[in-house]
Formats: C-alpha cells, sequence, structure tokens
C-alpha cells in the first residue's frame, strides 16, 4: 500500500502546487508560521514521504546504509522519469529531501534494532548469572 501510495504521487502527471501552496497558507493563517514558504513545505513532504521507505529497507537489509543507498538510487530514478511526464519537474533538492528522509527512517529502524539486540544481550547475560 505504501509502495502504490508513493508510486502514484511521484510519478502521476499532476502538479502539487496548489496542494503546497494550500498548506503554505493554512500554516500561515493557522499557526501564524510566517516565511515557511511553499519550498519548504514540498522539502518536508518529501523527507516524510520518503522516511518509511528508509525504515523497512533497513530493516530488510539489517544495514541501514544499504537501504539508504537503495532509496538514494530509486529517488533518482524517479526524478529522472519526471523529465517526460508532463506538469513534474525533476529537482536536485527532491533527491536530497528523499535521502535524508531514507536516511532519518533507516536511522530510527536502526535505533530500534539497537535497542532490541541490547536487550536481548541483558536476557541472556541475566540468564547465563542465573
Amino acid at each position: 500500500m505504501y509502495v502504490a501510495t508513493v508510486a502514484l504521487v511521484v510519478l502521476s502527471p499532476i502538479s502539487y502546487s496548489t496542494i503546497v501552496h494550500a498548506i503554505t497558507h493554512w500554516l500561515d493563517a493557522t499557526l501564524h508560521v510566517g516565511g515557511f514558504g511553499s519550498g519548504w513545505v514540498e522539502f518536508l513532504a518529501n523527507v516524510v514521504m520518503f522516511l518509511p521507505l528508509g525504515f523497512l529497507l533497513a530493516l530488510l537489509f539489517r544495514r541501514p546504509w544499504h537501504g539508504v543507498m537503495l532509496a538514494l538510487g530509486l529517488s533518482i530514478v524517479v526524478e529522472l522519469a519526471q523529465i517526460v511526464i508532463p506538469s513534474r519537474q525533476p529537482s536536485l533538492r527532491d533527491i536530497l529531501a528523499n535521502a535524508l528522509g531514507a536516511a532519518l527512517g533507516a536511522f530510527l529502524a536502526w535505533l530500534l534494532v539497537l535497542r532490541r539486540d541490547r536487550r536481548r544481550a541483558g536476557s541472556v547475560d541475566a540468564a547465563s548469572t542465573d
């Protein structure tokens, strides 16, 4: 479901500028966050969109950087594909945001695995001293 949603968002010939501008306006009008422009809203949306991918790939490969590198490669492919999609524009900034999101997700997965491994090691140590 996640992959299908991301594919739909990044590969559909829809310009999301209206949505991004609406979110920017809402932030300014409701939360009074001035200076938080549309570019930042789009950047953060890309970070959030790729965070689960980094998390899942890090868990799958058991090596966080393998997941980040694969997500980076996928991001580059998506941006290159947008060259031929009407109303879409490829961007290095999007690649950076996607990679950052994947790295954050991989970091969270690594923390989860590290915590689990420490908990297991603690229970093994406790059992061996009994």
